[in-house]
């Protein structure tokens, strides 16, 4: 939704300030309710100046349609902004949405056909593997130290594998009904690519709500149930940054995390 700069900036540091661990922006251009709204700041600016004006929170986009930047640019982007924020990077990366939904037409705006899913899912594979080698250090590319870990987001079993298999994380919604069966695909393909299975992250995204605030709600349970590492709050704008601050005096209080 659209969002003015000044008010992500002060929902940013009362987030931080209310002992929040992360802070996320969306990778849109538009708002997708309508054509006559001010419009959407662009998400990878937005983050590169909330590394500057907070300080503990770590950083990421939510996801970054992986059409909209060459993969090989991306590369050094998420480099310099991990320099930028002190090493608080996660690059998350996904295959943006296919012809049936609302950002169909931003994609069109800015000249983007949307493929089928297979053709964007594939895409992030091989962005993932061009952004991997440039961080090596390969062609002299800048080499971030220590590489952001990479959560692929997606809704299907199809980008739960990719995630699990290429990336270091997966990101789904918090209400999926098949949260479960996604979280076991990713978990399954990451430790079946060799790597340890307990450095996999699993995030998951929710409105802010009194029932994901409390620890004992059936709601947590049900993510603690299937693994989730970390749960991301939304809130729209235009943001209360006392409603952020209570969010944290609560969770702070009956569970000691964010």
């Amino acid at each position: 939704m659209s969002a003015r700069w000044a008010d992500m900036r002060a929902a940013a540091l009362a987030a931080e300030d209310a002992g929040f661990d992360g802070l996320w922006t969306w990778d849109h251009l538009r708002d997708p309710d309508g054509d006559d709204g001010p419009g959407v700041p662009e998400a990878w600016t937005v983050l590169t100046a909330l590394a500057e004006v907070t300080r503990r929170v770590s950083l990421g986009p939510l996801v970054l349609n992986v059409a909209n930047r060459p993969p090989g640019v991306l590369a050094n982007m998420a480099a310099t902004l991990q320099v930028v924020s002190g090493g608080r990077l996660l690059l998350g990366l996904g295959a943006g949405g296919n012809r049936r939904t609302p950002y169909a037409l931003e994609q069109a705006a800015i000249g983007q056909a949307v493929e089928r899913d297979e053709v964007r899912a594939h895409r992030v594979v091989e962005a993932i593997g061009l952004i991997r080698r440039l961080w090596s250090g390969e062609s002299g590319f800048l080499r971030p130290e220590p590489p952001p870990p990479i959560i692929v987001g997606g809704f299907g079993p199809r980008l739960a594998g990719i995630a699990g298999r290429h990336a270091d994380g997966f990101n789904t919604q918090a209400v999926h009904p098949r949260l479960g069966e996604l979280a076991r695909r990713a978990r399954d393909e990451h430790a079946a690519s060799g790597r340890d299975a307990s450095r996999f992250v699993l995030t998951v995204f929710t409105g802010l709500d009194e029932r994901w605030l409390r620890a004992d709600s059936r709601a947590r349970r049900s993510l603690e149930g299937a693994g989730v590492d970390r749960l991301i709050l939304l809130v729209p704008p235009p943001f209360d940054a006392g409603e952020i601050r209570q969010a944290g005096r609560v969770l702070g209080a009956r569970s000691g995390s964010r």
